[in-house]
């Protein structure tokens, strides 16, 4: 249930009711908003409670929770989340704008794309120093030579960096080095390290696995709230379908759905989302259409050459192209690439 404070209810106020949920036994979610608090009140047993909440100071009401998702719902807050990570700001007006290589590779071709990125109008580097890949004779990546690669990128160009962990044991390592832990298609409902990046604090960009439900996604986003962590960003990558002309099915519905239903920005990958480097700028173009908060994009030097996903990635040029087509259409949907 959500306790809601009046205007103009004093920090004293909002502190004793977040002092009197916990001490019912329930776990309580501040929210601070434009222009009042609202606590989430969650727990097992949460309505037998409401009526003597009710009678706190400073309280204008207690209201339950619909949505089996709580702290994600927009019934809780329903103003815009806005993620900032570094360079990158996510969420509301702002698209971030998050480009790279699939595989961190080796320093000349990690530093020269995140070079080429920034100068296209890129907000944030994305690289993969841990790869799961579907055959064990795959390439992996570099592990923490990637990850040192990646921080060495930032230094040199300002860009947040984006990188996937993997393992709840890797979280500590990945977040001495990366401004945003992504929890990859496979890892959704990997509950433990769902709890291990929430509890790490760095922001987190969550991408809903090929058979996920809206509400599976929302779920699994729910785990890092819960654990304390409120800077969540939802990755539409793709859903897999009877379809074979693309990789996956890249569903943009879902887009405009999950703004109705919950605070936490939406970002697209039309890169893994269709698997064709043909396709991708005209359905990066549509996402920004539908209403995404950021872009996913896969860059590489030279993508015949690339170790991982080549045949998704775009060059320096198309990546180029890609941006001043989502300039256009960010402008006419009142978005800011930021």
């Amino acid at each position: 249930m959500i306790v809601v404070m009046k205007k103009g209810a004093t920090p004293q106020q909002i502190q004793h009711m977040i002092e009197r949920v916990e001490a019912l036994g329930l776990k309580s979610h501040p929210i601070y908003g434009t222009e009042r608090t609202v606590i989430a009140a969650i727990g097992e047993k949460r309505d037998e409670h409401r009526q003597s909440l009710e009678s706190g100071p400073g309280v204008a009401e207690v209201v339950p929770i619909l949505a089996p998702y709580k702290v994600a719902s927009r019934e809780v807050k329903p103003e815009p989340t806005v993620v900032r990570a570094g360079s990158l700001t996510v969420g509301n007006c702002n698209l971030g704008m998050i480009a790279g290589p699939c595989s961190v590779e080796n320093q000349e071709q990690t530093i020269s794309t995140a070079r080429a990125v920034k100068a296209a109008g890129a907000t944030a580097l994305r690289g993969g120093a841990f790869k799961p890949r579907t055959s064990p004779y795959s390439f992996q990546g570099l592990k923490e030579e990637g990850l040192k690669i990646l921080a060495d990128a930032r230094e040199e160009t300002g860009l947040a960096v984006v990188t996937e962990v993997m393992a709840a044991t890797d979280v500590a390592l990945v977040g001495r080095y990366a401004d945003v832990l992504q929890v990859g298609a496979r890892n959704m409902q990997n509950y433990r390290l769902l709890e291990e990046v929430g509890k790490e604090g760095k922001a987190v960009l969550l991408k809903r696995g090929p058979s996920a439900t809206m509400d599976e996604l929302l779920l699994a986003a729910e785990y890092v709230l819960n654990a304390g962590n409120p800077n969540v960003m939802l990755c539409e990558r793709d859903i897999r379908t009877f379809e074979s002309h693309v990789r996956f099915s890249l569903t943009l519905s879902s887009v405009p759905y999950l703004h109705e239903r919950t605070h936490l920005p939406v970002v697209v990958d039309p890169s893994h989302g269709t698997g064709h480097t043909n396709l991708v700028t005209r359905m990066a173009a549509a996402a920004v259409a539908a209403g995404a908060d950021g872009l996913m994009i896969e860059v590489h030097p030279d993508p015949e050459t690339a170790l991982s996903d080549g045949y998704q990635s775009l060059n320096f040029k198309q990546f180029e192209e890609l941006m001043q087509l989502c300039r256009k259409v960010a402008d006419a949907v009142g978005k800011k690439i930021a």
